[in-house]
């Protein structure tokens, strides 16, 4: 067979793409993993008993509201990451400003708080555990989303799956935070941001020889 025959053949079976297609496949994977995620930190952990109380705590909502913050903005990444030609432009901001925010936050309560008190606010009572609890969580809606990239044509791998492990680390810090008993904000910006540096690294790992065409 010749080039051109070739060609036209595989021209002539080629269907139009669904419009919003990776967006949907994504959301899907959101709607299947989330779940999961949820339902590891109840069983796994638990609810913290206190938490209609600490929702009158503005740190409860920082500690929660940052990871969801960096789970939007990693869902925008990945769905244009899963498209041949789709530039990224300023979305990485979405991922990198609450992260920022948090550690500017953090910096300056530690310098504020009595040097006998600095301690406390950089280690809690959990910080041993913490960085590897929010990797855990996060692992369903992080196999869900690489499993949908899997299906759609991400041209750069590596970044792709890295934006897939942020927005799989933002949801599953935002589910950890409905258990963790910690509010210091030096707590938050050294070691949630370390739980969720996790499952960017490895999906930046992972996507590069997964995700390859």
């Amino acid at each position: 067979m010749k080039t051109d025959e070739l060609v036209a053949l595989l021209a002539a079976r080629a269907e139009p793409v669904q419009r919003h297609a990776a967006a949907r496949r994504l959301a899907l994977a959101l709607a299947v993993g989330l779940p999961l995620s949820v339902a590891t930190m109840v069983f796994e952990y638990g609810v913290r008993r206190d938490l209609v109380q600490t929702l009158f705590w503005p740190m409860f909502w920082v500690k929660l509201l940052f990871p969801a913050c960096v789970a939007v903005a990693g869902f925008v990444l990945v769905q244009r990451l899963a498209r041949p030609g789709v530039r990224v432009r300023a979305a990485w901001l979405g991922v990198a400003v609450p992260v920022l925010l948090v550690w500017a936050l953090g910096l300056a309560a530690w310098l504020m708080a009595p040097v006998d008190e600095r301690a406390a606010m950089v280690w809690g009572q959990t910080w041993r555990t913490c960085v590897f609890n929010i990797a855990f969580i996060a692992l369903p809606v992080f196999v869900a989303s690489l499993v949908a990239l899997k299906s759609l044509a991400p041209t750069r791998p590596a970044l792709a799956g890295a934006a897939a492990g942020a927005m799989s680390a933002g949801a599953g810090a935002a589910v950890y935070a409905l258990h963790c008993p910690e509010l210091a904000a030096p707590f938050l910006a050294i070691w949630y941001v370390m739980g969720m540096a996790l499952p960017v690294a490895a999906g930046a790992l992972i996507g590069h020889r997964m995700l390859r065409w």
